[in-house]
């Protein structure tokens, strides 16, 4: 198979996620274009994938013979852990990571994180947020609840959104531009490409600034200021310390 290559059936798409959730590609090394087109709809059952227009006889069957049947979801990407356990992770909620998934050992996915295909943490990371496709974060980085990664799949952003090592995303933040490392976005804050900026390097120095040219930038801390409603950027002191407890044991 030709990773640069696009898929062009149904089992070499297959293929490709389970490359990704088994760690022996990463997130966007891998040709994906296409992939939607080429898989069907399937509905993720209790007793293995089904064709959906045969759902209703198959339920009427089972109420028949007094069986149930779960059906998972109607979708083209199945749950993850259906078909790969990568080693040394914690999924609250298996529901929320789909298959072409990259999990890095020690990651650690609570109930309201999620991980789509082609996206995914590089090493231990506590996932809280929402990992969109395509999105990678780095080892030692934080998602709070419910916060958001900006993805490519659809809205009409084309740049591939990343987070570096030892951030934290607040939660009900999100994210919309390559972040550099030990970065930090404070609860309830949204960055995008075109977010107005004031860059505080010191107390006398400051200068407004479009968020995407702070991207890839090390060592930031986001802030709204609370009286003017001004996002602000200015230089983080403060490290992102995981709670071992909830990685050591996956």
């Amino acid at each position: 198979m030709d990773s640069e290559e696009p898929p062009n059936d149904v089992p070499s798409s297959y293929l490709r996620l389970h490359l990704l959730s088994h760690r022996l590609v990463k997130p966007n090394e891998i040709n994906l274009d296409g992939i939607f087109s080429l898989l069907p709809t399937v509905a993720w059952t209790s007793d293995g994938p089904k064709d959906p227009k045969e759902l209703n006889d198959i339920l009427s069957r089972k109420r028949i013979n007094n069986e149930t049947l779960h059906i998972h979801s109607l979708d083209k990407f199945p749950c993850m852990t259906d078909y790969v356990i990568p080693e040394g992770v914690r999924i609250a909620d298996s529901h929320r990571v789909r298959l072409g998934a990259y999990l890095g050992e020690g990651t650690t996915v609570m109930h309201e994180g999620f991980i789509n295909f082609n996206a995914g943490t590089l090493g231990k990371s506590m996932v809280e947020g929402r990992i969109s496709q395509g999105v990678v974060v780095g080892e030692g980085s934080d998602l709070g609840g419910s916060s958001s990664t900006m993805g490519t799949l659809s809205g009409g952003n084309e740049e591939l959104i990343s987070v570096g090592k030892d951030c934290l995303l607040g939660a009900n933040s999100g994210l919309g531009i390559p972040l550099g490392d030990r970065c930090i976005i404070e609860a309830g804050l949204y960055i995008t490409a075109g977010t107005k900026v004031e860059l505080i390097k010191s107390k006398d120095e400051v200068k407004e600034v479009k968020a995407s040219e702070l991207a890839f930038k090390d060592d930031l801390l986001f802030i709204r200021n609370s009286l003017t409603g001004t996002v602000q950027c200015r230089p983080n002191t403060k490290s992102v310390n995981l709670n071992e407890d909830l990685h050591s044991n996956n």
